[in-house]
Protein backbone atom coordinates (compact mmCIF):
# COMPACT_ATOMS: atom_id res chain seq x y z
CA UNK A 1 0.00 0.00 0.00
CA UNK A 2 1.44 3.35 -0.89
CA UNK A 3 2.49 5.89 2.31
CA UNK A 4 -0.44 7.83 2.74
CA UNK A 5 -0.68 11.99 3.85
CA UNK A 6 -3.06 14.22 4.83
CA UNK A 7 -4.26 17.27 2.76
CA UNK A 8 -5.96 20.53 4.16
CA UNK A 9 -8.56 21.34 2.61
CA UNK A 10 -12.05 23.57 3.29
CA UNK A 11 -15.70 22.40 3.84
CA UNK A 12 -16.88 23.44 0.09
CA UNK A 13 -14.01 21.38 -1.23
CA UNK A 14 -14.53 18.59 1.12
CA UNK A 15 -18.42 18.37 0.13
CA UNK A 16 -17.56 18.69 -3.62
CA UNK A 17 -14.91 15.64 -2.78
CA UNK A 18 -17.69 13.64 -0.95
CA UNK A 19 -20.15 14.36 -4.08
CA UNK A 20 -17.66 12.93 -6.45
CA UNK A 21 -17.03 9.86 -4.69
CA UNK A 22 -20.40 8.90 -4.67
CA UNK A 23 -21.20 10.18 -8.17
CA UNK A 24 -18.20 8.24 -9.68
CA UNK A 25 -18.25 5.40 -7.43
CA UNK A 26 -15.05 6.23 -5.95
CA UNK A 27 -13.78 3.79 -3.00
CA UNK A 28 -11.51 6.80 -1.63
CA UNK A 29 -10.74 10.74 -2.39
CA UNK A 30 -7.23 9.43 -3.43
CA UNK A 31 -9.22 7.88 -6.29
CA UNK A 32 -11.34 11.04 -6.63
CA UNK A 33 -7.98 13.14 -7.29
CA UNK A 34 -6.28 10.79 -9.48
CA UNK A 35 -9.65 10.97 -11.66
CA UNK A 36 -9.55 14.44 -11.80
CA UNK A 37 -6.21 14.73 -12.66
CA UNK A 38 -6.28 12.65 -15.44
CA UNK A 39 -9.08 14.50 -17.05
CA UNK A 40 -7.47 17.91 -16.72
CA UNK A 41 -5.17 16.25 -18.95
CA UNK A 42 -7.11 15.19 -21.47
CA UNK A 43 -8.11 17.56 -24.88
CA UNK A 44 -11.82 17.62 -25.17
CA UNK A 45 -12.81 16.06 -28.43
CA UNK A 46 -14.53 19.52 -28.81
CA UNK A 47 -11.30 21.30 -28.96
CA UNK A 48 -9.30 19.17 -31.52
CA UNK A 49 -12.30 19.85 -33.97
CA UNK A 50 -14.15 16.89 -35.65
CA UNK A 51 -11.13 16.20 -38.29
CA UNK A 52 -7.74 15.93 -36.31
CA UNK A 53 -5.58 15.16 -38.36
CA UNK A 54 -7.04 17.73 -41.50
CA UNK A 55 -4.30 19.80 -42.37
CA UNK A 56 -4.80 23.49 -42.39
CA UNK A 57 -6.65 25.54 -44.49
CA UNK A 58 -4.76 27.45 -47.57
CA UNK A 59 -6.50 29.87 -49.30
CA UNK A 60 -5.52 29.27 -53.06
CA UNK A 61 -4.54 32.75 -55.35
CA UNK A 62 -7.71 32.27 -57.43
CA UNK A 63 -9.93 32.52 -54.46
CA UNK A 64 -8.66 35.89 -53.51
CA UNK A 65 -11.24 39.17 -54.81
CA UNK A 66 -7.67 41.47 -54.84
Amino acid sequence: MAETTTIQVDRETLQVLEYLKRAQGAKSYAEVLRMLIRDSKRLPQSERGAFPKLRPFKRDKRDRLD
